[in-house]
């Protein structure tokens, strides 16, 4: 009998790849789930085609998962993984450059033909030669030993041969100590009616597993113990579902219906999924036929009281614009989520990217300010919707909330709040007269709180606030339209006052642990993980590195000026070409140094800790 066995690890990064069809994602999130139950943190980084059915067995169709776990606090999905699992020859020759020397593939050569190897581009099969000497291989024939299993199942080869991600699976939990019962739950609830396949995929996971618990090709089995986090609930959260929790929070914290006006668009799409599932709540969701329909009708259920939003990626926010400039001159709240993907145009509709901060800040007529909140990873999706809301409904203006492809599908441990800790949220609608008139009270719809500059929110129906609204400009006050060109002056420099002026925008705070840095990295966004990672390392390496994160773009913490006065040089990595550099050489005249990569992936980590040593060094 084979003696087993197990080596502790304190992290791991596994990477599944296929074809699009041969459930990598599926594979990966079950994975993260049982490693996310066991306690470990984690991190994820899906990576699939844009199309629904990609073209079989080539470079473009590979879809890939990539999670990093460990036995304390991790901040991104890994720079490369200990472990790819190939299903093809695709898969291997587009992932193989990532891998490092020394670490595990495990590849099924069902399909290692030679037409599948020339479609990659192979003329020798890689198995055979020295392609693969500097790693520990694993060629297993997965596709015959999942159809092995699965022969006492009436199913056709094809089917049989569909259930090899779940053999692959079991595989790796057992590799790594993961659970399969919550998978083995999850299949009986998926293919309830339809018991056949139910059986077999349940039959191929227990076949997966066990092959590794008896077979001689796997002498070690790997054990990351859990990581130490403070006390509470945790759950594994993606950041699209932590801002649709994040959105009904702030309509209950709010006391508002919550309206979502949508049109799908990737990578979007999965929060009108989830807020679709949440009537109970008081969510009602419509999707409309288009964006500007989709917007339209969010702004009249903000004119109606309800906390309106509108969700959208890039190509859907140059559609939304004009009604966005209509939000900034109704002055009614509004939450506008653009989920960042590559540009221009369709671009890289499932890759990321952060190419959108100056569309959101100035891709409108006119002058229109709006307030712009971007989340920094899947958890702070939640916090910042509550944010966005929060500003949106006190200040009476839309909204950007700023998210992005990685973060909206990436995953991590979410410390579930206690809901008593979440900020109240005050509508203060408008009930009665607030005008003394000639003789008597009237209504005046833009007669302004005078902390806030918000008008008041006055709801169709109210008796005696009947008030006109309309895209030509009001006169301050009497909200009368008007074409006076010393009002104008006005009312723009209002608007522009009121945003401004929000408050509740925290200092920018700065984390340099020496307090001997000259060097600041500053970052918004999706790079906090990166950007946190590299400077560890850096600090690591006996260099002092300060960073800083952004969540308000618009209006900037007050002390961002003087932050980055402070120090010698300023280092803004992000994932355009120097959007945000741009914004804080004109308003502050700090020559910040760009690091910009636009390649639809996030940065890595070694990749970011290299640029702060060269910088540091040219100090």
């Amino acid at each position: 009998m084979t003696v087993k066995h197990v080596r502790e690890l304190d992290r791991v990064v596994i990477r599944f790849a296929g074809d699009s069809g041969d459930g990598m994602q599926l594979t990966g999130d079950r994975f993260t789930a049982e490693t996310a139950s066991f306690g470990n943190d984690l991190s994820t980084l899906p990576n699939f085609p844009a199309e629904i059915r990609a073209p079989a067995g080539t470079l473009p169709g590979v879809s890939s998962f990539q999670l990093h776990f460990a036995n304390y606090d991790i901040l991104t999905p890994g720079d490369a993984p200990d472990v790819l699992v190939a299903m093809n020859p695709a898969a291997l020759k587009a992932n193989l450059p990532d891998v490092p020397k020394g670490a595990t593939i495990i590849v099924d050569t069902g399909d290692f033909t030679p037409r599948a190897l020339k479609k990659v581009g192979w003329d020798a099969n890689p198995l055979e030669d020295n392609t693969l000497s500097a790693y520990k291989v694993h060629a297993l024939d997965l596709s015959g030993i999942t159809m092995e299993a699965l022969a006492p199942f009436d199913l056709s080869r094809k089917d049989s041969s569909r259930s090899k991600n779940m053999f692959a699976l079991g595989l790796l939990s057992w590799m790594y100590g993961r659970s399969i019962d919550g998978t083995v739950t999850f299949l009986r609830e998926k293919f309830a009616s339809r018991e056949a396949i139910r059986d077999a995929n349940i039959a191929a996971l227990k076949a997966g597993w066990n092959y590794g618990e008896t077979t001689e090709e796997f002498a070690v089995s790997y054990e990351v113990k859990p990581a130490a986090m403070p006390a509470g609930t945790y759950r594994n959260i993606t950041g699209n579902l932590a801002l649709s929790y994040g959105l009904i929070a702030a309509a209950r914290q709010s006391g508002l219906p919550l309206f979502l006006g949508s049109y799908p668009i990737t990578p979007a799409s999965d929060i009108l999924h989830e807020l679709s599932r949440h009537k109970r709540f008081g969510v009602r969701t419509f999707q409309a036929e288009d964006e500007v329909a989709a917007i339209g009708a969010a702004l009249g259920a903000s004119f109606g009281g309800a906390l309106g939003v509108t969700t959208t990626s890039g190509p859907g926010v140059a559609l939304k614009g004009e009604t966005v400039g209509l939000a900034v001159s109704l002055e009614l709240p509004l939450i506008i989520v653009d989920v960042q993907r590559g540009g221009p145009s369709t671009g890289l509709p499932t890759k990321t990217e952060q190419s959108d901060l100056l569309q959101v800040l100035y891709g409108r007529n006119g002058e229109s300010p709006v307030p712009v909140v971007a989340a920094s990873s899947p958890s702070d999706c939640f916090h910042a919707a509550i944010e966005a809301a929060r500003i949106a409904v006190t200040y009476r203006t839309p909204v950007f909330l700023l998210s992005d492809g990685y973060l909206a599908n990436g995953s991590e441990p979410w410390h579930v709040p206690d809901a008593d800790s979440l900020p109240v949220i005050h509508p203060n609608f408008a009930t009665e007269l607030n005008h003394d008139g000639e003789g008597e009270r009237d209504f005046w719809p833009y007669l302004r709180d005078p902390e806030t500059l918000a008008r008041p929110w006055a709801v169709p129906g109210t008796a005696g606030l009947e008030h006109r609204i309309g895209g030509i400009e009001k006169l301050d006050g009497p909200g009368t339209i008007s074409y006076d060109p010393n009002n104008h002056d006005r009312m723009v420099r209002l608007r522009q006052a009121k945003v401004d002026g929000i408050a509740g925008v925290p200092d920018l705070e700065v984390e340099d642990p020496s307090g001997a840095a000259r060097l600041l990295v500053l970052g918004w966004g999706s790079t906090y993980g990166p950007i946190g990672a590299a400077a560890r390392r850096a600090r690591k390496a006996g260099l002092n590195v300060a960073q800083a994160h952004l969540r308000h773009l618009n209006p900037m913490p007050a002390n961002t000026g003087d932050v980055l006065r402070s120090y010698d040089r300023v280092l803004v990595p992000e994932m355009n070409l120097g959007q945000l550099a741009l914004l804080l050489r004109g308003k502050y005249l700090v020559d910040v140094v760009g690091y910009n990569r636009v390649r639809g992936l996030p940065f890595k980590a070694e990749e970011l800790a290299d640029v702060i040593m060269e910088e540091v060094g040219a100090l």
